[in-house]
């Protein structure tokens, strides 16, 4: 059973007083289901409802929405269930394919007795067809597959050992040769293996990734499969183009997702939404160009200027060209595609620790960052380096701009700071936010000097 920051979450969730419902949301197969059963056990009585498997329960929450008669409905469809008041976890799987059960969640919410959670794939999508979201009265997660501290614990590093090397990381240390050469290779472990939960697993008990590969392709044409499944008012063949064409896309030198290298006389008009489509999904990742480097940072985004990543990178992995992927398997030659899976791993990094994605590209293209966050009240640059040496864009930035203070270079190097630049290994991008919120190397009302 791997372990997952959302068991944490769910047991801080039921011991709050009053906790409302909660809707799990998030792609298929990061690992959903499995994390709800485990917290199941922790209730005397846990009742779990697939409207995918048990399509019969869909009449009990289409009939009525007063909790008592709900229960007895309920237990005559399966009087196995047992109700035991305040101790009880009704979990309503596969919720997309019934979004009017999560009405139900208001008249649970107020009666109290019981913990609901709701969970299912796609669930952003299937909004649109709920009749009555009882706004105020549920709460909200979104669950990821695993980030690279996850794969640490699955590969048995407890807390206090990621506190150990986040000590250095706060006081900007470098990291002693043991600790870095170690958690690089684990980084690289993690780049082939991917934050998948069974693709995870299997590379745990097998310590090889022939089968890793092989789970990580079948979760790729699962996800393509589900694209056939439920787009809806959207050309499902437009869609799969933009999911099959992304890592090719990312090849390219400025990393941008152009429409009109998808198909000869392929429009951004004619496919638009399918972008959103796939983000909303949770299988993509999607960071907007911005206008200018000013805040609010959503304010300046250009709509039509973005680059696509993967929401895990295995998928990355699994759907480049096999020249590609041979050389980065043979060769170990992580510089592939111009450095975009390097950059793919960032972003779902920052996704995971809830940045939302831009990046920036003057008009006359003499200036790129990488990525853009807001740490405070100022916005950070990122530079994602594939080698040694300078950060042009970020040097000139910092040089020349008064609202800039700060800049980060990822690259695979050690600890440092220099020239108002923190530099980190790729492998503590994990730590950022947790970096921000636990120093005052950058505070509320700095001015640069």
């Amino acid at each position: 059973m791997l372990k997952r920051k959302i068991n944490d979450f769910l047991l801080n969730w039921k011991n709050k007083e009053h906790h409302k419902p909660l809707i799990i949301s998030g792609a298929r197969q990061v690992g959903k289901t499995t994390s709800i059963r485990e917290f199941g056990k922790t209730y005397k009585s846990f009742i779990e409802i697939n409207f995918i498997f048990n399509p019969e329960y869909k009449d009990v929450f289409n009939m009525s929405f007063d909790i008592d008669t709900i229960i007895k409905e309920i237990s005559l469809l399966n009087p196995k269930f047992k109700f035991i008041d305040y101790n009880t976890l009704i979990f309503l799987d596969e919720i997309q394919a019934y979004p009017n059960a999560i009405t139900s969640l208001k008249p649970f919410a107020e009666d109290g007795r019981f913990d609901v959670i709701c969970s299912g794939p796609l669930l952003g999508i299937n909004y649109k067809q709920i009749s009555s979201i009882p706004v105020g009265f549920k709460e909200e997660y979104v669950m990821y597959s695993l980030d690279f501290e996850e794969f640490l614990w699955a590969n048995g590093y407890t807390f206090d050992q990621i506190n150990d090397i986040f000590s250095y990381m706060k006081n900007l240390l470098p990291l002693p040769n043991i600790y870095f050469n170690k958690l690089n290779q684990l980084y690289k472990d993690y780049i082939f293996v991917g934050g998948m939960p069974e693709a995870v697993n299997t590379f745990i008990e097998e310590n090889v990734f022939s089968n890793v590969f092989y789970v990580q392709n079948r979760i790729h044409k699962d996800y393509e499969d589900d694209i056939t499944k439920y787009v809806e008012g959207l050309d499902v063949a437009k869609v799969k183009n933009i999911y099959r064409h992304i890592s090719s896309q990312l090849a390219k030198d400025n990393h941008k997702f152009q429409i009109s290298k998808l198909g000869h006389g392929a429009r951004f008009r004619e496919y638009g939404g399918t972008e959103e489509w796939l983000k909303d999904a949770g299988i993509i990742n999607i960071a907007y160009n911005l206008e200018k480097l000013d805040l609010p940072l959503s304010s300046y985004e250009l709509k039509d200027y973005f680059r696509i990543y993967y929401a895990d990178h295995s998928l990355f992995v699994a759907n480049i060209d096999e020249e590609a992927k041979n050389d980065l398997i043979i060769n170990n030659n992580y510089d592939i595609y111009n450095g975009a899976l390097y950059e793919s791993l960032i972003s779902e990094e920052l996704i995971k620790q809830n940045y939302p994605l831009y990046f920036y590209k003057n008009d006359s293209s003499t200036i790129e960052l990488d990525f853009i966050i807001r740490i405070k009240n100022e916005f950070v640059p990122i530079e994602v380096k594939r080698k040694k040496g300078r950060t042009k864009s970020l040097d000139k930035i910092l040089e020349n701009s008064n609202a800039i203070k700060y800049g980060i270079k990822l690259i695979n190097s050690n600890i440092g700071f220099e020239n108002d630049k923190f530099t980190f290994p790729y492998f503590l991008s994990f730590l950022l936010k947790r970096f921000f919120n636990e120093t005052n190397y950058i505070n509320w009302n700095q001015k640069k000097s």
